[in-house]
């Protein structure tokens, strides 16, 4: 589940004159690392590589995280209609998905990411060629911080 920490990271706000969507400054490839504190107390420094594609309103994600012990994939499809945002997202290497909505714009995004079982609530922001993200988890993983950059 700690793949959907890196899927906020990918819901950004980019400034621009026709608003083309607000998913346009996140497009090509990003880098970085940070923490996930698993539910068992224990810590672990991950590092991600990030690809976007994004086509107006819409963007699709692909993103690898990983340590020495824990390691994770994610695929998904992300809308925005004015300040709304919803998809659905994929972990790939354990076959869970879920739903993805929130509000925000300007960089800074509010976010509930679900599926059966596991609920979680997402902060973001991004300035320039950086991005932060920290979530807050109600199981497997309890929280995590992660600093992306291009």
């Amino acid at each position: 589940m700690a793949a959907v920490v890196v899927l906020a990271a990918g819901i950004a706000a980019s400034p621009g004159r026709a608003d083309p969507g607000p998913f346009t400054g996140m497009a090509g490839s990003w880098g970085g690392g940070g923490t996930v504190a698993l539910e068992d107390g224990s810590t672990e420094r991950i590092r991600c590589r990030a690809h976007y594609d994004v086509s107006g309103p819409r963007m699709t994600l692909v993103l690898t995280c990983a340590s020495d012990a824990y390691k994770f994939g994610l695929q998904a499809e992300v809308m925005a209609e004015g300040s709304a945002i919803s998809g659905t997202w994929t972990e790939t290497s354990r076959g869970v998905s879920g739903v993805l909505q929130g509000r925000g714009g300007g960089g800074n995004f509010q976010l509930a990411a679900s599926t059966a079982g596991f609920n979680a609530n997402i902060a973001l922001a991004t300035r320039g060629n950086k991005q932060s993200v920290s979530i807050r988890a109600d199981s497997q993983f309890r929280a995590a911080t992660i600093s992306l950059s291009r």
